[in-house]
């Protein structure tokens, strides 16, 4: 592994720590004010200078994140909310919704509100505001990588309805700067179910500021969701200041694969030399939408894979694009979100 830009050996690493949370570690705890009063936290250190806090309360998303001191992920104005504060209904999602480095959207609907066959959906369903279960941590070496995982399983069930059942391991090596996510959903229950789902990746600034650009695959192929995103088509790769009443603009990018079922996005702030990613199957992930909103207080870009477009249950219905879950099925997806140092750094995230 590589640690403080010097390669070294496990043998190396033991005779100059004592304990190894010295570097690198995952501390378990509990947050006590306002509305996160009980959350549950993980705050994970890598040793590569990327450190980002789990949320086993919320669904086992991630709040906040930094490296080497620069704050990454943009928390909204909300802070992070306990799930007993949820609000399913509308656009009530958005009274909880701390956007962290990661909230994941689904299991069963997401996107935008709707009714469908008479069941009335709010946005980016439930999954995000439902405490995860069996949670554990195991550090372990494996060879001379130590490595330190995170696995939790979060389910969506309800009498006469759905059992689908997110299982989920963060996996982190010392030394590196970033975290893989591996998810697998499965259909526990006895009938067929919807399956709907969207990782919705949310960096802030400093890392997101006018200095900043998306980098993508060549032969990215981007088109607006809707009127307002026609706006600012031709500038969907770049970023203006906290601008006064501005409407949320979101894209649908087609990203060829570059290095087997993989691709990537990366925020890349040419003054910090920083950038931030998302790299993920393209195989699993039908879908790839950026958010792009530059409003006061509110000024975010997400980077989000997803399985359908956040258009609602109802539209993906009445298009024949609803992804059923057979009983027994069993779906997964893998991502990587990290930081890279300079034009090199991004260089090497494929």
């Amino acid at each position: 592994m590589k640690l403080f830009g010097k390669d070294m050996t496990k043998e190396e690493l033991c005779k100059r720590v004592g304990d190894l949370s010295q570097i690198a570690d995952a501390r378990e705890g509990v947050l006590t004010a306002g509305k996160a009063d009980g959350v549950r936290v993980i705050d994970v250190r890598t040793g590569g200078g990327f450190s980002f806090s789990i949320l086993p309360s919320r669904g086992m998303d991630i709040a906040w994140a930094e490296y080497k001191g620069t704050p990454v992920a943009f928390i909204g104005k909300t802070g992070v909310v306990g799930p007993a504060y949820f609000e399913k209904d509308g656009l009530c999602f958005m009274r909880g919704f701390f956007a962290g480095l990661m909230t994941t959207c689904g299991l069963t609907y997401m996107g935008a509100p709707c009714t469908d066959e008479g069941e009335e959906l709010g946005l980016h369903g439930r999954i995000s505001n439902t405490p995860a279960y069996d949670v554990g941590v195991s550090r372990e070496w494996e060879g001379d990588d130590y490595v330190i995982r995170i696995r939790g399983k979060v389910a969506e069930s309800a009498v006469f309805g759905e059992n689908m059942v997110l299982t989920r391991e963060f996996t982190v090596k010392m030394g590196e700067p970033c975290v893989h996510v591996h998810d697998r959903v499965e259909n526990c229950g006895h009938s067929e179910a919807p399956f709907m789902l969207l990782y919705h990746c949310n960096f802030g600034y400093p890392l997101v500021s006018e200095d900043t650009v998306l980098l993508e695959p060549e032969g990215t192929k981007v088109r607006a969701r809707d009127a307002e995103g026609e706006k600012g088509i031709d500038r969907y790769m770049k970023f203006e200041k906290p601008t006064h009443g501005y409407q949320e603009q979101v894209f649908y990018h087609d990203i060829p694969k570059v290095k087997g079922d993989e691709s990537y996005a990366c925020l890349y702030n040419e003054k910090l030399g920083l950038g931030g990613y998302v790299k993920f199957n393209r195989e699993q992930f039908g879908r790839f939408g950026e958010w792009k909103m530059m409003g006061e207080g509110d000024y975010v870009v997400g980077l989000e894979p997803s399985n359908s477009l956040p258009e609602g249950r109802d539209m993906a219905r009445s298009r024949g694009q609803l992804i059923m879950l057979q009983p027994g099925e069993i779906k997964d997806f893998e991502f990587t979100i990290g930081v890279a140092e300079g034009k090199d750094g991004v260089a090497k995230i494929l």
